[in-house]
């Protein structure tokens, strides 16, 4: 078994959490493609990437508080399952109603893995070593966003939009044996009160009617709600509109995980010296700056792929900054309930990113605009939470 503090643990969990990008970066290029196939809109196929966010947000609320009541593992276990039957069911289905359902269970059983991994760096760090671990993380992770649209764009162009199911059914099966084979239980101590609807909503509201947990889970769903939204709706744009190849969305996006991943080693480097906040003050100003250098962008040079690709290059360096210092501070409050806490900002996050592009993408038509005006919304929203909540954070420091 995996011990903490060493890199296979590390990188066990770091593959945990690249279910995520695995499930919507390697299956974004063959949007388009799905569309034609199954005889269906552009917001029809929206509809398969948010019922995944949905099935993933109210998986969320389960498996947090359920792990922390029966373990990390038989809920990681669980969830695995649920993922890689979904996904199967997705590969396999013949209308775009029973994808969209399919793609439901993949995100329900989705959240396992990813959840209980943030509770399980939890249970063994705190505070700056908790967000050092969770970056770390994120740039292991990295190769994931990093290589899935390119790897997507190729395999929709030889062999079909079906070909994304397959790697991920593999991929995440691999994924799946090294966590039953290598995972150790990580929790300390079970909760003790039996478990139920009633004692779960009380976990949950005392996680949410803290102050400093708010902050930190409106960031997250500030920061990834741009970045989902730009997932659902650049393959539409870039490729509908403005006419890239798959292969060639597949590069421009992969590019993008590039500027994430390098935000999120830098911010591993830097969380020691500058503390949670410090890294989380440089992203949030990449984030206004991308949001703000897209809509110059797009009045300027409004057909242009590299105006819609540059600026995001910048949002997407700000939520590697970001997101994982968010998850490590809104985390901290909580040894106790690490599962609960987690869950919750997890399921806000994927409820208001899934409902927000659904809308945008229902927007566009053949104009990048409404995707242009949410990157500045949420990026320049996330700026102006974390500079309004400054003295809040201190008082709680101190505290």
């Amino acid at each position: 078994m995996l011990k903490p503090h060493t890199r296979g643990m590390t990188v066990l969990l770091a593959f945990m959490t690249a279910m995520g990008p695995i499930s919507t970066d390697l299956y974004v290029p063959a949007l388009p493609q799905l569309a034609a196939d199954l005889a269906t809109t552009a917001a029809r196929v929206q509809w398969t990437l948010s019922s995944y966010l949905m099935g993933f947000a109210f998986g969320q609320l389960a498996y947090g508080p359920l792990s922390d009541k029966y373990g990390r593992k038989p809920l990681l276990l669980a969830g695995f399952f649920a993922y890689l039957l979904g996904t199967f069911a997705s590969g396999a289905t013949m209308s775009i109603e029973a994808l969209t359902v399919a793609r439901f269970l993949q995100g329900l059983g989705g959240a396992g893995p990813i959840i209980i991994s943030r509770a399980i760096v939890r249970d063994m760090y705190e505070g700056a070593r908790a967000g050092r671990e969770l970056s770390l993380m994120s740039t292991i992770m990295g190769i994931a966003p990093i290589a899935s649209p390119m790897l997507g764009g190729f395999l929709v162009v030889w062999f079909g939009w079906r070909a994304g199911f397959v790697a991920m059914f593999c991929a995440v099966g691999v994924i799946a044996l090294c966590a039953l084979m290598f995972l150790p239980e990580t929790l300390r101590e079970k909760q003790k009160a039996p478990i139920s609807l009633r004692a779960v909503a009380e976990s949950f509201g005392v996680v949410a009617r803290h102050p400093v947990w708010r902050v930190y889970a409106c960031l997250q769903a500030l920061g990834h709600t741009g970045l989902f939204t730009f997932v659902a709706a650049s393959p539409f744009v870039l490729q509908n509109v403005m006419k890239l190849t798959p292969v060639q969305f597949g590069l421009g996006f992969s590019a993008c995980s590039v500027a994430f991943v390098s935000g999120a080693a830098l911010g591993s480097r830097l969380v020691g010296r500058r503390g949670v906040d410090g890294v989380i003050s440089l992203g949030v100003a990449c984030l206004a700056c991308g949001g703000v250098s897209q809509t110059i962008g797009h009045f300027v040079f409004p057909n242009d792929p590299l105006a819609l690709f540059g600026p995001e290059l910048l949002y997407f360096l700000g939520i590697g900054l970001t997101l994982p210092q968010s998850i490590a501070g809104a985390l901290s409050p909580f040894p106790e309930r690490a599962g609960a806490a987690s869950s919750l900002q997890g399921s806000a996050q994927m409820t208001f990113s899934a409902g927000f592009s659904l809308l945008v993408v229902a927007l566009i038509k053949d104009d990048a605009l409404p995707l242009v005006l949410t990157t500045l919304l949420m990026g320049g929203g996330s700026y102006i939470v974390f500079t309004a909540s400054a003295g809040l954070r201190r008082r709680a420091r101190q505290a």
